[in-house]
This record gives structure tokens, C-alpha cells and sequence, in this order.
């Protein structure tokens, strides 16, 4: 199978409501690229509804989709972090979190009742969310002398490059983003401008 270097995701942070006798459902989904920043997100839900009983959330992480974590937050296991993820799973997007709040209503709702619930939540949020597709992408230094400038500049124009920073001094540095399925056609070229170093650093 051929790396697949697109994802879906969400644009930016959307919301929806969903009510079962009297429990109040409300879901959050955030653009995610790592755990930290769902933390931060958890702690301004939990001062914005501290009188929430629970707060449930999963998170789906990398182009790969490989990574994922849930949690009910005291709702019966399985009941609330695993219909979220799966509706993530059903949409195919990633690196975004979603966190349902609930109001409980004073009527329990049961296992099914619940599942559908937090799914149905979830549906919400995702539908008020712009769906967007995202190339992955690997950010490289490019480092090289002054008087190369030219040549590396037509490398980046030609290969539709995205510059990051840039520095120009005697010695200059260029980051870009290269799309992940093209990052060896451009090294190649890069290579064989002599003292020009493409060091990687990280991949978006």
C-alpha cells in the first residue's frame, strides 16, 4: 500500500447539544496535534461547568490514525469515550479531540441510552465542524551560503515549498514544509547543490 499523506480533520473548534430525558449532552470537538493541548482544553470545560458530572472525551491523533485514547470520566466503562471515538473512526478524521459535558437530568439512561447519547453528541459538534483534508508534511533546515541563495530559492519555488522562518546571513537558514510523498525528489535536488545541508526536524 502507497503512504497515504493526506488526513481529514476539523478547522477549528466546533460545538452541538444533544437532550435525553432531561441530561444535557454538550459536545466539543477541538483541531488537536498532540495530548497536551486536549489538557488545556479539559481544564477551561471543567472551570467553564464545574457543575457537570462528568466530562468524557477521546482523542485521535497522526495522519496514520494510529493513535487514540478515551475516557469515561465515571460513566459506566464504555459507555462514553468509546461512541465518541467510534464516531471519529466513522468520519475518518483525525488529530482532533472531542469532549462531551454532561448534565445528568435526574432520569438514568442506561448503557444503550448512554452510548447513543454520547454518540449523538457527538454527531452534533461534527457536524457544525468544516471538514478539512491536510497533506502531511515534514519540516526540514535548509542551511547553505549566501551566495547559493538563488539556487535554493528556485528549488523551494519549484517544488511549491512552504517557507516557515528564514534567516539571512553569511550563513543562511531556510525551514519549509515539504509534503511528505515529495520531501526525496526534493532532497535529491538539494544534494547536489554543493555545502547545502537539509536537516530534519520534525513532521506535521
Amino acid at each position: 500500500m502507497l503512504f497515504d499523506d493526506t488526513y481529514r480533520t476539523i478547522e477549528k473548534n466546533s460545538e452541538g447539544v444533544f437532550r435525553d430525558r432531561g441530561s444535557r449532552f454538550l459536545a466539543f470537538a477541538y483541531p488537536v496535534n498532540n495530548e497536551a493541548e486536549l489538557k488545556i482544553n479539559l481544564i477551561q470545560l471543567r472551570s467553564e461547568h464545574p457543575k457537570a458530572n462528568h466530562h468524557c472525551w477521546a482523542i485521535r491523533l497522526t495522519a496514520d490514525r494510529s493513535v487514540f485514547r478515551l475516557n469515561d470520566d465515571g460513566e459506566p466503562s464504555g459507555t462514553a469515550g468509546r461512541p465518541i471515538l467510534n464516531t471519529l473512526l466513522s468520519h475518518d478524521i483525525t488529530n482532533l479531540a472531542v469532549v462531551v459535558v454532561r448534565y445528568f437530568g435526574g432520569t438514568l439512561l442506561g448503557v444503550p441510552g448512554l452510548i447513543n447519547a454520547y454518540k449523538m453528541a457527538t454527531e452534533e459538534a461534527l457536524k457544525q465542524a468544516i471538514i478539512i483534508q491536510k497533506t502531511v508534511n515534514d519540516v526540514y533546515n535548509i542551511q547553505f551560503d549566501y551566495l547559493q541563495m538563488n539556487d535554493v530559492m528556485r528549488i523551494i519555488k519549484d517544488d511549491a515549498l512552504t517557507i516557515i522562518s528564514q534567516e539571512f546571513d553569511n550563513n543562511c537558514s531556510i525551514r519549509v514544509s515539504i509534503r511528505k510523498t515529495q520531501v526525496n525528489q526534493t532532497l535529491l535536488k538539494l544534494s547536489k547543490l554543493t555545502g547545502v545541508i537539509a536537516k530534519y526536524e520534525n513532521t506535521l
